[in-house]
């Protein structure tokens, strides 16, 4: 037997925005549409791990966000940063266990033209807190598909911990998908989030924008 936890169900996600540094989050809706569809334009290879996508017509794509928006689980927020103004993707809290006090972030698109910026870190460290600090689960996951090395170096990146894969776990577009699963537990989580959040602060950026660090796994910064 395992030691005794507080049982107490966690409170669900309330849909509300968040502000960081770079980014604002905004919780997912029709008013989006126009601006996302503008941002998938030309991104067809960045749904091959996604479980929708790529959308032949904007007719098409904003059905799929009338239901996407709206679903209890996963709770979507669309991703302003500030510097272009334009919502630019989504992501979303998902696989809610508020009894387990388990969470997962996930379902997460990106427009090329804000992946490996500090927009996007800062918007993926926005949910965290939120799911850690303000809800209070004790666990956070990560999951993706085995073959996806970027989600795998982001998961890392981000102080995850790999836990193993689930093999032939999902069929994905007709593809057999193996899923590589990593997780933040609530002890491990002050040290993440303090080595994010140092990441991701004003003096952190030289004039120019780019970082003075790197965010390294297990909540380590180092310089280059």
């Amino acid at each position: 037997m395992g030691p005794e936890v507080d049982p107490t169900p966690r409170p669900l996600p309330p849909r509300v925005a968040h502000r960081g540094h770079s980014v604002t989050l905004e919780p997912l809706g029709l008013r989006h549409a126009e601006e996302l569809w503008e941002a998938v334009q030309g991104a067809d290879e960045s749904w091959a791990y996604m479980g929708y996508g790529p959308f032949p017509d904007f007719a098409t794509f904003r059905r799929f966000l009338a239901g996407f928006a709206t679903t209890h689980d996963p709770i979507a927020w669309a991703v302003r940063p500030h510097l272009s103004g334009r919502a630019l993707g989504w992501l979303t809290l998902m696989e809610i266990q508020p009894g387990n006090a388990a969470i997962e972030l996930g379902n997460i698109w990106f427009s090329p033209r804000m992946q490996r910026s500090r927009a996007a870190t800062e918007a993926m460290f926005l949910l965290m807190r939120h799911a850690m600090d303000e809800l209070g689960y004790r666990r956070l996951v990560w999951k993706c598909n085995s073959l996806n090395a970027p989600s795998r170096r982001a998961a890392d990146r981000l102080g995850f911990t790999f836990e193993g894969e689930h093999r032939k776990h999902l069929v994905v577009k007709g593809r057999r998908r193996d899923t590589a699963w990593f997780s933040i537990l609530d002890e491990e989580w002050p040290s993440r989030r303090d080595a994010i959040a140092a990441w991701v602060s004003d003096g952190n950026f030289d004039h120019r924008g780019v970082p003075k660090t790197r965010l390294r796994a297990g909540g380590e910064s180092s310089s280059g």
